[in-house]
């Protein structure tokens, strides 16, 4: 008779061990989800310009929000290739690399894989959080950064 008491307690204090941490993990996943406010919707994302001259980028620096794009439209008589630092590779930014211009993955890159003749433009959508430098492939001291906050 002892042994069924002690199994039953042991066995019903499990069972509202169970509850709680149930309740408990239902707790946790609704906070970690919910935290837009009520009522409020994500901000859409943007699309900023930045403008390739003689000079170099204008403007030089930008701070964005996550998913938002940049175009860069070249405005000089000169060919120019906005692409992330660090040259060669171009792979500061992260998943990209010159070695993925050309395949499937080109689109996910910060580079436009080529040059950019005068009136011609290319846009990357930053998904990255970060400070992220870049340069002109065809001119090393034309450089620039783009803050994702």
């Amino acid at each position: 008779m002892k042994k069924v008491v002690v199994t039953s307690i042991i066995i019903l204090v499990l069972i509202l061990l169970g509850v709680y941490l149930l309740q408990r993990g239902g707790e946790v996943a609704q906070t970690s989800t919910s935290t837009e406010k009520a009522g409020e919707q994500p901000a859409e994302a943007k699309t900023y310009t930045v403008e390739i001259t003689s000079n170099g980028y204008s403007p030089k620096e930008l701070k964005i929000n996550k998913g938002d794009k940049v175009t860069w439209v070249n405005k000089n008589s000169a060919g120019h290739w906005p692409a992330s630092a660090m040259h060669p590779t171009h792979a500061l930014y992260p998943g990209s690399g010159l070695e993925k211009c050309g395949t499937s993955e080109q689109d996910k890159i910060f580079d436009s894989c080529k040059e950019l003749s005068p009136g011609e433009s290319w846009s990357f959508a930053f998904n990255e959080a970060g400070s992220w430098k870049y340069h002109d492939h065809l001119n090393l001291a034309n450089t620039g950064s783009i803050t994702v906050g």
